[in-house]
């Protein structure tokens, strides 16, 4: 008595489903880092533009209040020079600003300008009219499903 995976499909066309499902996942990821490149480009070219490593940086200042160099780049999944790099281009653009630590001379303190939490709250408008927008189709149980692969997505990049 053989046993057949879901459904009526033998064992190798599974597996072939299976392939091709994961190979369409990997041209979506390809197509989504394009999209972020695009993004990070118009971030470097147009004024006020963000890119998403920018926004990132915006909204764990607009939740946790000002962070040191360190915890921030801790909170942003980033390398201390990494995060040194996006606050300095946000300093330029107006919407953080650094400075010194009063309990650790050493440490650099970076919090949110007014401009910066107004920019901040912006972009999360924006954000939040676009998705509903675009993923309009979606459920919640759709909206969760994709939220699981794109976590699972960042592991794999770390891997790669």
């Amino acid at each position: 008595m053989s046993t057949k995976p879901q459904g009526d499909a033998l064992p190798s066309e599974a597996g072939e489903a299976r392939q091709q499902a994961l190979a369409r996942l990997s041209r979506a990821a390809y197509s989504l880092s394009a999209a972020d490149a695009r993004l990070r480009g118009r971030a470097t070219r147009q004024a006020g533009a963000l890119s998403l490593s920018h926004a990132r940086v915006l909204r764990i200042l607009a939740e946790e209040g000002a962070l040191p160099v360190a915890r921030l780049a801790e909170l942003t999944e980033t390398t201390g020079a990494g995060v040194t790099q996006l606050v300095n281009g946000l300093s330029e653009q107006g919407y953080v600003e650094k400075a010194k630590s009063l309990a650790d001379k050493r440490s650099v303190l970076v919090g949110l300008t007014e401009l910066g939490l107004a920019r901040h709250r912006e972009r999360e408008r924006l954000l939040a009219e676009v998705l509903e927008r675009e993923l309009r189709g979606m459920d919640d149980q759709a909206l969760d499903a994709a939220s699981e692969v794109l976590r699972a997505l960042g592991g794999v990049y770390n891997q790669l």
